[in-house]
């Protein structure tokens, strides 16, 4: 269990790294604006830096951890696959829990709308697979040897 919250650590830095990326460069591409730092900073009356620690820190250390200790035995699936559902557990606490408290309404329906909610369905997806991928890395996939 140690090693797969390492190895879930790492996943969701992975994944963490990537959903920024695409709120920097697809999200704009789709023509939606996202910055979950400062949204976040907003909404906890704190500095923007205040924001990116608390994402960095959820999509490192507690989403992981939540991942490994409580959800892998019991979704169903490959580790990709639980990875995945993960990924929109996530993006449906976000769009029915804190999108409306940061004002913007469930699905975003007073924010960025429809595309940020399909932008933030995406980012939560990639989020999730690297997550799992990377968690099941460590764990023997084949089922016979090779001769």
């Amino acid at each position: 269990m140690k090693s797969q919250f390492g190895r879930a650590v790492v996943g969701g830095l992975a994944g963490t790294i990537a959903m920024t990326l695409m709120m920097m460069f697809v999200a704009p591409m789709m023509g939606v604006h996202m910055d979950i730092a400062k949204n976040l900073a907003d909404m906890m009356g704190s500095p923007h830096a205040a924001g990116l620690a608390v994402h960095i820190f959820n999509g490192t250390v507690l989403f992981p951890a939540i991942f490994v200790f409580a959800l892998l035995r019991f979704l169903p699936g490959t580790t990709l696959v639980k990875g995945l559902i993960w990924g929109g557990i996530l993006w449906a606490m976000l769009e029915i829990l804190v999108m409306p408290m940061m004002g913007m309404g469930i699905l975003g329906s007073t924010g960025p709308g429809m595309k940020g909610a399909v932008a933030a369905l995406l980012a939560h997806l990639v989020y999730g697979a690297l997550l799992g991928w990377i968690v099941g890395s460590g764990t023997q996939t084949l089922t016979s040897k090779t001769i």
